[in-house]
């Protein structure tokens, strides 16, 4: 029995490789082309050594999503022999996934991460002031179409994009490649490493703690359901949540 299984976990591991080949690719890709992105912008603005932070980080967050979603292009592409291996389970379900993820994002944004953030407390003066200080700013002097438009990028886009990469390519590979190698502690070891990359790549230091507790409830969410519905219901809740709390001034 554990003969005839030998090669499917080769090939599961193979593929997960190949995912998680992708998945690297893409993360440094979309740094550069955020790089890139931000040095075109100030150049094209009337004042390229000032230029707005609105359009910096709107220019900075396009790049960043071209790379994420070229490397799920990539892995994703049709191939003789794997097409039907490489899904990422971008699916949605009203219910339970609408129910299932604002509970689970509204949960992990009022909950989850202010007790995670406890642990910072005793550490870190005015805490709860330095945790708000980059959705301030990234909000600071937008308004009217600007903020909608930011609103959309943040609420909706971030959202979507992150999951397919974290949690549909990053998460899945992971998955795949060590199947085979941990066995039963394989979804565990996946989703606390996909979680600690998500985490990571917002390069919030003060923040780091939450991001990687939601990173977790998100790993979860996509784990068990085999979808990434309830997990982009759940993070555009949390985003929404604490956009529509700073874009209001509470």
């Amino acid at each position: 029995m554990h003969e005839r299984d030998a090669p499917r976990r080769r090939d599961a591991s193979a593929l997960g490789d190949r995912l998680l080949g992708a998945a690297v690719l893409g993360f440094v890709a979309g740094f550069v082309a955020s790089a890139v992105a931000v040095g075109i912008f100030a150049a094209a603005s009337h004042h390229p050594r000032h230029p707005s932070h609105y359009g910096v980080d709107v220019a900075s967050l396009l790049g960043l999503w071209a790379g994420l979603l070229g490397a799920v292009a990539v892995a994703t592409r049709r191939r003789a022999g794997v097409a039907r291996q490489v899904r990422l389970g971008f699916a949605l379900r009203l219910l339970p996934d609408l129910p299932l993820g604002i509970a689970a994002g509204l949960g992990a944004q009022f909950v989850l991460v202010p007790v995670l953030e406890l642990v910072l407390a005793p550490f870190v003066p005015d805490l709860s002031h330095r945790l708000g200080e980059p959705a301030h700013a990234l909000t600071a002097g937008v308004r009217g179409p600007g903020l909608v438009v930011l609103g959309l990028l943040v609420c909706l886009g971030s959202p979507i994009v992150e999951e397919l990469f974290f949690r549909g390519l990053l998460l899945r590979g992971l998955l795949a490649s060590l199947s085979g190698r941990l066995g039963r502690a394989a979804p565990a070891v996946a989703i606390g490493a996909s979680a600690l990359v998500f985490g990571l790549a917002h390069f919030e230091a003060l923040q780091l703690l939450g991001l990687v507790g939601f990173g977790v409830v998100l790993g979860v969410l996509a784990w068990r359901t085999g979808r990434l519905g309830p997990g982009i219901v759940a993070h555009v809740a949390f985003n929404a949540a604490t956009f529509v709390v700073v874009a209001t001034g509470h």
